[in-house]
């Protein structure tokens, strides 16, 4: 399976910040904030990845990643979205490097606290469709709203007013070579723009979604509110690394 980040678009919500620098190179506490979603493929077992990016500031992922040599990479690929045409707009640019193997396509401002190895592992071996992440919220109307009915979701509604369930759909997305098809049926929507939501109910549709639950905290870092969030949630968990560190080293000695 190979891995895909998706960091485009212009960032507005983060202005001035990202008048300067694109929002995917802003930090989150010690690192920047492109490293945890591709960090996120490696623990996952992803050694293949591409980043789609996009705007002014696009060369400045190449300075800063080069080859993922500090993720131990030998590679990362880049390619470049013009405008803002969609989170699905996006992923089309990456067909030609998935080259029809399954992918695992993360948004570039999703922070996690834990791993989707397991999630990854039961996609592999799922013979074709699409696997999505939940997480239960207490906003749910933010987000992309999974209608679930037993083991299977009903269908995908997108910032609903009304939400059927508070189970958010995360920006982790795992699909077969035929995403790329559905893609290209896709009308734009009242934003503009091709959505991702429409991609996965088109999945829904065909009996072909499955899904599992997000362990740990999950956070997006798109507007300042999320991005002071995240900063301190990933604090909060550095300051838990260190004790158990030490007494890990103690019981080994």
């Amino acid at each position: 399976m190979k891995g895909i980040v998706l960091a485009g678009g212009t960032g507005s919500r983060l202005f001035p910040l990202t008048k300067i620098t694109n929002k995917h190179l802003l930090p989150i506490y010690d690192r920047p904030m492109i490293y945890y979603p591709i960090q996120t493929l490696v623990d996952a077992g992803i050694q293949d990845i591409m980043i789609v990016t996009g705007g002014r500031n696009s060369g400045d992922f190449l300075r800063l990643l080069a080859n993922g040599k500090q993720f131990g990479l030998k590679h990362i690929n880049y390619t470049y979205q013009e405008g803002e045409g969609g989170i699905a707009d996006a992923l089309a640019l990456a067909e030609h490097f998935a080259d029809g193997h399954k992918i695992c396509v993360v948004l570039g401002d999703n922070i996690i606290e834990g791993s989707i190895w397991d999630a990854a592992e039961r996609f592999r071996r799922q013979s074709h469709g699409a696997h999505i992440l939940l997480k239960e919220v207490p906003d749910a109307e933010r987000f992309g709203v999974a209608e679930v009915a037993g083991e299977s979701i009903v269908g995908i509604e997108e910032k609903p007013r009304r939400p059927k369930s508070n189970y958010a759909v995360t920006g982790i997305y795992m699909y077969d070579a035929t995403v790329f098809d559905k893609i290209k049926t896709l009308v734009p929507s009242n934003r503009g723009e091709l959505e991702i939501t429409d991609v996965n109910n088109a999945y829904i549709r065909e009996g072909a979604m499955t899904f599992s639950f997000l362990d740990g905290w999950w956070t997006d870092a798109g507007t300042f509110d999320s991005l002071l969030r995240a900063a301190n949630l990933v604090a909060q968990s550095r300051a838990r690394e260190i004790p158990e560190a030490v007494a890990e080293g103690a019981a080994r000695v």
